[in-house]
């Protein structure tokens, strides 16, 4: 029953039938939209017959993509706004894909990538997704941080082949095991495509495959990829606190800290634990302020509200917190200190 309530549970991204591209566009006004982003794609999907959407099936290869999409005027921070599957795209109401490139070999995404890089500064923020995600449900997610946040460099969506389904939670798993290698590699290109500096959001699930990436480079010998890897901000982490030890521990103490976003009500979590041999995740650590001696800012959000019944994505869909989120991203090459960062999440909690 337990395991029943956790698959139901899921990441509760509200997934529906891949629709990314519609069948017809309402055409509307410059001045009716939010935000137009672009969003870079490096993907461990399998594409479709189109190569324009990625399903849920792990391909054998890195494929990549860019998806346009725009945000409506009426858009409320924290949300993302979309239609039903198979009913006109309207960019007045909803998040709308405009346009989808694929790409068929690195070079080409490199090159589109390193002008996109060039043009906003050499900024870049990879947004890694958590469980239960189908890609067009990431793609959106991407372009709500980004749009919220108000960052100023190029989005890039990491996206391993999540099943999309909350019976999926074991070949979720598997499939966040499988993309590790191709998340250094997409971290490497992004390194060598004219980037200085190199900031990373990981949800859920996503932060699991983040953090054994990372290590993978301590490994090699590159953990901060030439000195370019700017924030790691870890929201929710679904990983079990003995391995996010060790994971540190061989990473080593970061040159920036580390942010870790967790919560007590954080209901995903707890489910993920008590299936784990109630095993606590880091994200619902009651002591995660003893992690602090491995290099993480512990940021607690559990007197925040979040926007789904679980509480598990407080970090993008509660307002005040993306907002705050945006603030850090968008400090320049120094970062703020530990104090500032302290002082800024302590206002939150106290609703001012």
């Amino acid at each position: 029953m337990l395991a029943v309530a956790l698959l139901g549970a899921g990441c509760m991204t509200n997934d529906q039938a891949t629709d990314l591209v519609g069948t017809s566009a309402i055409p509307v006004a410059v001045t009716e939209i939010a935000g137009n982003h672009s969003i870079f794609v490096a993907t461990t999907r399998e594409a479709s017959a189109d190569a324009k959407v990625f399903g849920n099936s792990r391909s054998p290869k890195l494929n990549f993509a860019r998806v346009n999409v725009t945000v409506p005027k009426s858009h409320k921070t924290g949300q993302i706004e979309r239609k039903k599957p198979g009913k006109a795209d309207d960019p007045l109401k909803f998040f709308t894909a405009t346009d989808v490139v694929a790409y068929e070999a690195q070079p080409q995404f490199s090159s589109a990538l390193s002008a996109d890089i060039a043009a906003r500064g050499g900024r870049v923020m990879v947004f890694v997704h958590g469980y239960n995600t189908s890609f067009d449900s990431a793609v959106y997610r991407a372009t709500q941080i980004a749009h919220d946040s108000g960052y100023p460099g190029t989005p890039v969506l990491f996206s391993w082949a999540s099943g999309g389904n909350t019976r999926d939670y074991v070949y979720d798993r598997e499939s966040a095991s499988v993309a590790r290698d191709q998340l250094e590699v997409t971290l490497r290109l992004l390194a060598q495509s004219g980037a200085r500096r190199i900031d990373i959001v990981a949800h859920s699930m996503g932060t699991w495959v983040t953090m054994e990436t990372l290590r993978q480079l301590a490994l090699s010998g590159d953990r901060d990829l030439g000195g370019k890897l700017g924030d790691v901000v870890l929201a929710s982490p679904d990983i079990d606190v003995d391995v996010f030890r060790s994971q540190m521990r061989r990473y080593g103490k970061p040159t920036r800290p580390f942010f870790l976003m967790l919560s007590a009500d954080d209901r995903a979590l707890q489910l993920s634990g008590i299936l784990a041999g109630n095993k606590p995740r880091v994200g619902d650590y009651a002591n995660a302020a003893d992690l602090s001696d491995l290099g993480v800012i512990v940021v607690d959000l559990s007197h925040e509200k979040g926007g789904d019944s679980l509480n598990h994505t407080k970090f993008a869909d509660n307002p005040a917190l993306v907002k705050l989120l945006g603030r850090r991203l968008r400090e320049d090459d120094g970062f703020a200190s530990d104090r500032d960062v302290t002082d800024r999440i302590n206002m939150l909690n106290s609703g001012t």
